[in-house]
């Protein structure tokens, strides 16, 4: 089967006439292209399409990319000029009027972005926008970091297929499920690429996508398997690494289910969770335990208390909720306690992450029915047949805690797939967005990390390292970023 699925998304890493060609593969497929709506993010991490500004990840701010500068003292009103001389991949210039018609596009596009951006009007004069949100929102520029406010050119419709950018790649074919072919765009405004062209490919089965880079079929592999890293640093010409992103596996909890409306309950899955086991053994160290959502290292980062864990503390938890072990199997009113545990194989490391857990809640009758899933947005959006999720969730790409807060437990968030409406939350959420000083912003922020943390809505486990392994023989300039965004860049090269 590996050898299959690496036959079908691979292309010789070399080129054939000799030109610069680079073959990247992905953990996670995509059927659509669309910027505006899919949540792969493909077309600004594959360098089609760019957006207004983007994370400087070394300052945790927001740096220009597209925008040349902006100002909003009052936290509303919204004046950004562009840069000049910027064509999309068709001709057409970009200026405001074209922005204006993307930024419009992806709000009637996305409840999401609505939800976001806030955005009441845009005018566009020249190279000038002028932009007004619907109430006083000081991370308006931050929010515009997001993927799916990429810029494109909205006269062209093939959206799923062929969407028209401004990045240093052109989308010359894609293969839904399997793979993109680009081609370098000479007039890209930054400088062309060194890279004639790249194949961006997918495989969700890790271990396909290690063999592909033993073998040389590609140069770039992203997750490669974890338990093959040290063969891969054994093999010679391949560099891994490492690097802490800010990321964090969680447990989601759905807070519709009865069973999960009771804290007790909740902190008995909280303490069945053995972090440091998970760290060890599923990840190889490529990874540090979780207590709430954010890094440690990062300014608005709670520091918590150590809670206590193990199956001991779970079943006491459960006997505070009115749960007894009878007969081997934990239970209240002579209905057994059992959940219903969503993962994913995209992400290799969930699935052994749900078994393990199922292994722990086994030994104090708890019976967890795993099930797989293929898309954990669409599923969890749509279904709410299920108790608890392996999810995996950037919680500051934009630098800032506001995203992961408004999109996880904001009653509109749009992956608050736990169902959580806590008044109190979102009133330090809506704070939070109301706020320009950063030292209030991080309080607040601490502030709704504790609260969720106190009232265990969804648990922890881990912050996982993104790996990256490339053949350093081949492949120039690669940057493993922490926001996981950019990836195919116009720096790249190969020799």
């Amino acid at each position: 089967m590996s050898i299959f699925l690496i036959t079908a998304c691979s292309s010789p890493s070399e080129s054939s006439n000799g030109e610069k060609h680079l073959h990247f593969l992905y953990n996670f497929s995509t059927n659509s292209l669309d910027p505006h709506v899919d949540s792969s993010y493909v077309p600004l991490r594959a360098g089609i399409t760019e957006t207004l500004v983007r994370l400087d990840e070394d300052n945790l701010t927001v740096a220009p990319w597209l925008a040349e500068s902006w100002e909003g003292e009052d936290g509303q009103h919204w004046t950004i000029k562009l840069k000049e001389n910027i064509k999309f991949h068709n001709g057409n210039t970009m200026d405001a009027a074209a922005v204006k018609a993307s930024l419009e596009r992806a709000l009637n596009e996305s409840v999401a972005i609505q939800n976001a951006l806030k955005i009441d009007r845009i005018e566009a004069n020249g190279y000038t926008l002028e932009i007004t949100t619907k109430e006083p929102f000081p991370e308006f520029i931050s929010e515009l970091v997001n993927p799916n406010v990429s810029i494109i050119d909205v006269t062209e419709t093939d959206f799923i297929n062929k969407p028209i950018g401004t990045g240093p790649f052109v989308l010359t074919s894609f293969a839904p499920g399997s793979k993109l072919e680009l081609e370098r765009f000479d007039d890209y405004w930054d400088g062309p690429s060194k890279l004639d062209s790249v194949t961006f490919s997918f495989n969700e089965d890790a271990n396909a996508r290690t063999l592909a880079l033993k073998s040389g079929q590609v140069d770039v592999v992203y997750r490669p398997e974890t338990e093959s890293l040290e063969s891969l640093q054994a093999q010679g010409g391949i560099k891994v690494e490492s690097t802490a992103t800010f990321r964090v596996h969680q447990m989601t909890m759905n807070m519709e289910r009865e069973s999960l409306q009771d804290i007790h309950v909740r902190r008995a899955v909280d303490a069945l969770i053995n972090r440091q086991k998970l760290v060890d053994s599923i990840l190889l160290g490529h990874a540090e335990p979780a207590v709430g959502p954010f890094l440690p290292s990062l300014p608005f980062a709670p520091t918590y208390e150590a809670s206590e864990s193990g199956a001991e503390i779970a079943a006491r938890h459960l006997n505070n909720a009115g749960y007894s072990l009878v007969d081997g199997v934990m239970q209240k009113d002579g209905k057994p306690l059992q959940f219903t545990l969503l993962t994913y194989s995209a992400r290799a490391d969930l699935p052994l992450i749900a078994q393990v857990f199922q292994s722990d809640a086994k030994q104090i009758g708890i019976e967890v029915e795993i099930r797989q899933i293929d898309v954990p947005e669409d599923y969890m959006a749509s279904n709410r047949d299920w108790d608890l999720a392996t999810y995996s969730n950037l919680t500051a790409p934009r630098g800032d805690a506001g995203y992961y807060l408004n999109a996880t437990y904001h009653p509109t968030g749009a992956l608050n797939f736990s169902g959580t409406e806590e008044p109190e939350l979102t009133a330090i959420i809506d704070e939070l967005n109301r706020t320009v000083n950063q030292e209030e912003r991080a309080a607040l922020a601490e502030q709704a990390a504790d609260y969720v943390h106190e009232n265990v809505i969804n648990s922890f486990v881990l912050h996982p390292s993104t790996i990256v392994a490339y053949n350093e023989d081949k492949v120039k300039n690669w940057v493993t970023t922490r926001s996981e965004y950019y990836m195919i860049t116009n720096q790249l090269d190969v020799n």
